[in-house]
């Protein structure tokens, strides 16, 4: 009895929460049509079976409880066939932006460590501003965070990589530090990596941890996500879904897809090269939908969660939140059904997070559509299954 009393004093004073995974219930004990639900079944089999995609993971979330939660087709085609299961790992691309970087970021903004009106220059003093109309306008935080900063989409990673002889995040950032703005800050919406990649120094120059680190001990290991994590450790690699498979036939498994986060930042970055399962994700989910706490650990106030979800005033036209998106031209995976509270994000390699606070329901759809070559799509998928889980509620 003294050793079990002297064990839990040291769980709490070192603040390690021990994993819980969500309650697994049936579709009908928190208020969804399992029939309806059933529908994305062939809708995501017919998606497989024309080759559109390898496998996928659906899990639908509601009142912090799992109500469905299926795996589909494959998780790797090459060099051999390997089924999809519900624990497979994956490579969520810019899921990581809102679930890593921008949570890490709301934190800090908690602990009076920055400003959403932070000029970004008071953390990364060469920051250039937009030359031209409006040029008095500095690029803050908060423009980082909703896509309207002026910063190009992206860098081309071949040139910087032969200019840099290698993987240099350093030189990436002075890249982004001076490269030409497209237009003044807070005036278009322009999707970019770039934004992501420097909220990750920003949140490494007032912390002294990279996202990696930051991220690990403030949210995922807080929350018992026990297979989310930036580089997979070895053990892990075999459970993770395949992307592509490169010019030099290499194929990527449990080593990020995006170029600009493999290349130059050394698999670490802000942008993208989060790995993590479906369930986790249900984790992160019910700490939102519940305000910011869940299993005892509060990651987020109240009162940042919904600061975080929703679209800051003046940037109303545009439809970001502080790292998540509402209504703009990249929500497909919000479907046509959902309220307009619902917020979500996707990943390039074929992931998608949506959320309805109203109806306290989260879709979490996981496919490794890059796989093995680049050409699936999963744009109307996405919308297809929201629509049918949003159709499965029949008491709210």
């Amino acid at each position: 009895m003294r050793f079990l009393a002297l064990l839990l004093i040291i769980l709490s004073l070192f603040n390690i929460t021990i994993a819980q995974s969500l309650e697994k219930v049936s579709p009908e004990e928190v208020g969804l049509n399992s029939s309806i639900l059933l529908k994305a079944d062939s809708v995501i089999n017919k998606v497989i079976e024309n080759e559109i995609i390898p496998g996928a993971v659906l899990l639908v979330e509601r009142f912090n409880k799992i109500a469905y939660h299926k795996a589909f087709g494959y998780r790797e085609l090459v060099p051999e066939k390997k089924p999809m299961e519900l624990n497979t790992i994956f490579d969520l691309a810019s899921i990581t932006k809102p679930v890593a970087t921008a949570t890490s970021v709301m934190i800090l903004l908690e602990r009076g460590s920055l400003r959403l009106k932070d000029p970004v220059s008071l953390f990364i003093p060469d920051f250039k501003q937009y030359k031209g109309e409006f040029s008095d306008k500095p690029i803050r935080i908060i423009h980082l965070l909703t896509h309207t900063s002026g910063l190009p989409p992206y860098a081309p990673v071949k040139e910087l990589k032969e200019k840099f002889k290698g993987p240099q995040p350093d030189s990436l950032i002075h890249y982004i530090a001076t490269v030409e703005r497209h237009h003044a800050p807070g005036t278009y919406f322009k999707y970019s990596c770039l934004n992501f990649i420097t909220l990750h120094r920003i949140v490494k120059i007032i912390s002294g941890k990279s996202i990696k680190e930051f991220s690990e001990q403030n949210i995922f290991k807080r929350l018992g996500m026990k297979n989310t994590f930036f580089t997979p450790p070895e053990e892990k690699i075999q459970f993770c879904a395949a992307t592509e498979q490169l010019e030099d036939g290499q194929v990527l498994l449990g080593k990020v897809h995006d170029p600009l986060a493999r290349e130059i930042n050394n698999c670490i970055s802000g942008n993208a090269g989060l790995f993590s399962t479906a369930e986790d994700l249900a984790i992160y989910s019910a700490m939102l939908l519940n305000k910011g706490s869940w299993n005892g650990q509060r990651i987020l106030s109240p009162l940042t969660v919904q600061k975080m979800i929703t679209v800051p005033k003046g940037f109303e036209e545009f439809g970001r939140a502080l790292g998540w998106d509402l209504y703009s031209p990249y929500n497909s995976n919000l479907g046509d059904l959902f309220s307009a509270k619902a917020f979500g994000h996707t990943g390039y390699t074929g992931t998608s997070i949506a959320i309805d606070p109203e109806y306290q329901i989260a879709v979490i759809l996981l496919t490794n559509r890059v796989h093995p070559y680049d050409k699936g799509s999963v744009v109307r998928l996405r919308s297809l299954i929201a629509n049918i889980v949003a159709a499965s509620i029949i008491k709210k």
